[in-house]
């Protein structure tokens, strides 16, 4: 797979953005690669805003003519993993944009559940489940997300092992970033 000359991300907040900007500079991508379309704070759900967003920005990437990937964090909330990825589909049926081949498309849908903190938790080899909401339990958010950038590179490289600690939908967002090859 070829190196892109772009990476577009499509998160909702500052959590969503340290985390996977981290994880892409840990990969060596320099800032010049990475464009950031992050949900604007106060304007209302972030979770909403981005999968207003997405259709822009799976046409953005389809668009150009470099060798372009696209990575979307939306916390499942309340929701399943599945039911995200549905949305996602929905918003682009609704703009009468093609849904997005997984095994063929360079997009990659990372869905942490209950939300982004479950998942910097888990990374920092804390026990953590998919329904409690752990936003809140932490002030320390920046150090720990360095920390879970660290372990995201190791258990996202190729044959690594994910221990059994590790929650089902950072299995999932794992497998993604295998698969976009980065």
């Amino acid at each position: 797979m070829a190196r892109p000359s772009q990476i577009i991300l499509l998160v909702e907040d500052s959590h969503h953005r340290q985390f996977i900007f981290g994880y892409l500079r840990r990969l060596g991508f320099g800032t010049h690669a990475i464009r950031i379309v992050e949900s604007p704070s106060g304007t209302g759900s972030a979770e909403q805003w981005v999968r207003e967003q997405y259709a822009i920005e799976v046409e953005a990437r389809r668009s150009r003519q470099a060798t372009t990937k696209l990575i979307v964090v939306i916390d499942a909330d309340t929701r399943t993993v599945q039911q995200r990825i549905s949305q996602f589909d929905r918003a682009l049926l609704e703009a009468g944009v093609p849904v997005v081949v997984n095994d063929s498309e360079e997009v990659a849908r990372l869905v942490p559940k209950r939300n982004i903190e479950t998942w910097i938790l888990c990374l920092n080899d804390i026990h953590v489940n998919e329904q409690w909401d752990y936003k809140r339990t932490r002030d320390n958010w920046t150090e720990m997300i360095r920390a879970s950038v660290r372990t995201l590179y190791l258990w996202s490289r190729l044959n690594a092992a994910v221990p059994p600690s590790c929650v089902e939908s950072l299995r999932i967002g794992v497998r993604e970033l295998q698969r976009l090859g980065l």
